[in-house]
């Protein structure tokens, strides 16, 4: 059995408006275990929640196996601590990680799996199949495909799966699956508010108001491709906190007592906003407004193999 771990995932700028995204990492994240079984058959559970479709979970163990010439049956289970449905990237960061495990445990029969170092404290991980080392963004774009076919996603969450899988923040052209700019996020604390009404599925959502922010996050995006990540987000989160018709009253009260920014997350219902220092009462401010809040760090550690 071979484990792979990716990290969770925030709007800066959402891609619904212009296919043209961004997003940052943080602490939340999601673990998925392969194994290779030699059979045909797919199996897929995911860890607290037996309710919940597995078909994306399965797609990217198959399309893993087949980009890279192989046929073999295969079990795969997932565990998070990433709300489902609530626009923290949840599905990003699953079909990442199981298209690592996945590749890894074909790496591990196939290949290898090296560890570089950078530097005295920074390393880098490869996976090298049938002797060729495998980009990151070749994997990603297996989940992205993925996420597609098994239709959780509307854009294809390039600048989440991105940002989840690198750590850090990434700008996107969702469109052309490009990387404009990227980088490490400053080390914050990150409050999420997950009101009581938790789950919005991406491809339920009402669309129709999209159209009429477009300008707004067109000019948001500019703003973060310029570097200034946080008025992007909170520009971002609450023009789409009115087009989608949740309570931009959160956001606004997490501002008012101090956030760097502050914002709607994708599609929601999560609300997310980011501290330096006074996260006690930022916490306090949300908490008026119900529900649960998760509190976390932003991430700028890549998604890797955990075991093999």
């Amino acid at each position: 059995m071979t484990s792979a771990i990716c990290h969770g995932a925030a709007s800066i700028i959402a891609a619904f408006a212009t296919g043209r995204g961004a997003a940052f990492g943080t602490g939340l994240s999601t673990t998925a275990t392969v194994e290779l079984t030699g059979g045909r058959g797919i199996t897929a559970s995911i860890g607290g929640n037996s309710r919940e479709d597995t078909k994306l979970m399965k797609l990217c163990v198959g399309n893993t196996l087949k980009h890279f010439g192989f046929s073999s049956g295969a079990s795969v289970r997932t565990e998070s601590d990433i709300p489902i449905a609530a626009g923290l990237k949840s599905s990003s960061v699953a079909a990442n990680a199981v298209v690592l495990a996945t590749a890894g445990a074909l790496a591990e029969r196939h290949g290898e799996i090296r560890e570089v170092r950078l530097s005295k404290t920074e390393r880098r991980q490869e996976l090298y199949i049938n002797g060729r080392l495998v980009p990151p963004l070749e994997l990603i774009n297996i989940g992205v495909d993925s996420a597609l076919q098994a239709k959780v996603t509307v854009t294809g969450a390039f600048d989440d799966a991105t940002a989840s899988y690198f750590g850090g923040y990434t700008i996107t052209n969702n469109r052309r699956r490009e990387i404009l700019r990227s980088g490490d996020m400053e080390s914050l604390d990150v409050l999420i508010l997950l009101p009581e009404k938790r789950r919005i599925y991406t491809v339920k959502a009402d669309l129709s108001n999209i159209g009429a922010i477009r300008s707004g996050v067109n000019a948001a995006w500019n703003l973060a491709l310029e570097g200034d990540l946080y008025t992007a987000i909170t520009m971002n989160g609450l023009l789409h906190a009115v087009a989608f018709k949740q309570d931009a009253q959160i956001p606004i009260a997490a501002l008012n007592a101090g956030a760097i920014a502050a914002a709607l997350s994708g599609k929601g219902p999560a609300v997310v906003a980011l501290a330096r220092g006074n996260a006690s009462k930022i916490k306090k401010a949300l908490s008026r407004f119900g529900g649960k809040i998760i509190e976390t760090r932003t991430n700028n550690t890549p998604a890797r193999i955990i075991s093999k």
